[in-house]
Formats: structure tokens, C-alpha cells, sequence
């Protein structure tokens, strides 16, 4: 069952009860707070169908015609193949985009973020079109494999230069049919990353832990921070962990794989429920 009480992987957490026509809902497997809705829900007289924006989850169901009843089948898992790594066209968009400045570094400035390095992996362009037709500025961070650093999606932020994001719903998309799973962004180029390594959740929290720590590298989601494998010849590994319950069981998870192979870790998090680093950065600054 969702954290919000709204959606699960059945269709049976309300979407059933859903009015015919487009929906957005809190994601189950991702959303932080009931206002973060990138779950797509599309019902017709038929059933529907739901996706989330952000980490993938998808599925659809169909209502019992005979029965009519309220309560729903199971979901038909839709099969969607996936690009195992950036597409072509997409790696020629990455390459022509710029280092961080003008309206990016406004947006970064005003969250109190730390600039990455030029060689790290986030970009930025002035004029980025949204799946809704809008246009405007936006962060682009390269996903690329954690172990064999190949290209495999990009993230992209719509932003404005007051530090708060642009007003489509969502403002955060990673790219469609790419995956993401063992994924990072290394903000610090593996040039920079020695003994020791820091990581969080998003790009914001990540570039706040720089503050006191680098290099540090972001790790999209919970899933994926979870998830994070151990790399040869990091034997010190720092983990800001996000304070909700994804986020905290996330970092246990990560740091027991990562004390399972020997090495040593920390794990910090906000005195306060449901804020991450950008959040206790700003508030204590």
C-alpha cells in the first residue's frame, strides 16, 4: 500500500474509482510527499492504464463487464522493451549541451548548492521543451552505469533562476523506455574519486553534502541508492540518507552490502522527518 494511501501495484488503492480521463497520483514506488504526483493515470470505460513518469512503474487493469463490481482485477503488467543504454540521438543532445551557468547557476545558487566540476556529469541548456509543450530552462544530469560507466538515460529538472522548479507537472523526468537501475550521476568525475565517495539521493542533496564533503555522486532514488554496488578501491563511503522511510531503508540497505565487502561506512540523515540535505542546508544556513 502507498505511503498516501492513494495507489498500489493492484488497481484497487482508488484508481478504479477514478472518473474517466487523465489523472496524476503520488508514484507508490517513488513519490517523497502527497504532492509529488508523477504517476500518470489514464481510465476509459474499459479500465485503465498507469505509468510513472519518474521510475518507471507501470501497469493497467480491466473491469469486470459480467460483474461490474467495484473491486478490480489484477493489473496486466504491460511488457515495455527498453533501451539498455542512451540512445544515439540522445548522447548528440548530451554532448552539445553546456556546463553549468546562466539560469542553471542562478537555480543552484539560490538552493545554496556547491557547482559541480566542469568534467562532472550535470549540464544545462536555456530552452529544454516538457512533455506538457512547455519550454524553459532545465538541468541535465548524464545516468551512467555505476560499475562499467556506460550512458544509459539523462535526467532532466525544468528550473527557474528564484531556485524553485518550473510549473509543469513533473518538473524531474528521466528519459522514456531508458533504464535507470544501477545508475548514478557522478557530479565528481571518477578522475576525482580516490579512497573515499559520498552519495545521496538527488542532484540538490548531493551538491548541499558538497559543502563538507566530496566528491559526491548522486543516486537518482532510494531504489537505486539502495541498490548501489561496491566499487573496487572505495573504502570509505558516506551516505546522506533522505528521512522518510524509503530513503532510511534505502541507506541500510547500501551500507550492509558495503560493510558485507569490508569497508567502512557513515550514515547521516535530518533531525527532522522528511528532509533531505538541500532542505537542512537552507534551513540552517
Amino acid at each position: 500500500m502507498s505511503a498516501f494511501g492513494q495507489v498500489t501495484h493492484r488497481a484497487d488503492g482508488g484508481m478504479q474509482d477514478l472518473p474517466q480521463g487523465e489523472h496524476r497520483l503520488p508514484c507508490p514506488e517513488c513519490a517523497k510527499s502527497p504532492h509529488d504526483k508523477t504517476l500518470g493515470v489514464t481510465v476509459d470505460h474499459d479500465g485503465g492504464v498507469y505509468h510513472c513518469f519518474r521510475c518507471g512503474a507501470a501497469g493497467a487493469w480491466r473491469n469486470d463487464q459480467a460483474i461490474r463490481s467495484t473491486a478490480p482485477s489484477r493489473p496486466l503488467m504491460p511488457k515495455v522493451e527498453k533501451q539498455l543504454t542512451l540512445a544515439a540521438n540522445w548522447r548528440q543532445f548530451w554532448r552539445d549541451l553546456r556546463p553549468i551557468s546562466g539560469t542553471a547557476r542562478k537555480y543552484l545558487d539560490a538552493h545554496q548548492c556547491v557547482i559541480p566540476p566542469a568534467d562532472g556529469d550535470l549540464r544545462c541548456t536555456e530552452s529544454l521543451r516538457h512533455p506538457s509543450r512547455y519550454v524553459g530552462p532545465a538541468l541535465v544530469a548524464l545516468v551512467t552505469d555505476a560499475l562499467t560507466r556506460e550512458p544509459l538515460t539523462l535526467h532532466r529538472t525544468w528550473i527557474r533562476g528564484d531556485g524553485t522548479k518550473a510549473p509543469v507537472e513533473p518538473p524531474r523526468l528521466l528519459l522514456g523506455k531508458h533504464r535507470k537501475q544501477g545508475g548514478v550521476i557522478r557530479l565528481w568525475s571518477d578522475d576525482s574519486v580516490s579512497t573515499s565517495l559520498a552519495i545521496a539521493e538527488g542532484i540538490e542533496s548531493a551538491l548541499s553534502l558538497a559543502t563538507v564533503r566530496t566528491p559526491v555522486w548522486s543516486l537518482i532514488d532510494a531504489g537505486n541508492l539502495g541498490a548501489f554496488q561496491v566499487l573496487d578501491g572505495v573504502e570509505d563511503l558516506s551516505i546522506f540518507a533522505d528521512h522518510d522511510a524509503a530513503g532510511l531503508r534505502a541507506a541500510d540497505e547500501c551500507a550492509e552490502r558495503w560493510r558485507g565487502a569490508g569497508r567502512h561506512v557513515g550514515i547521516a540523515k535530518s533531525p527532522v522527518p522528511s528532509e533531505d540535505a538541500n532542505d537542512v542546508l537552507r534551513r540552517t544556513s
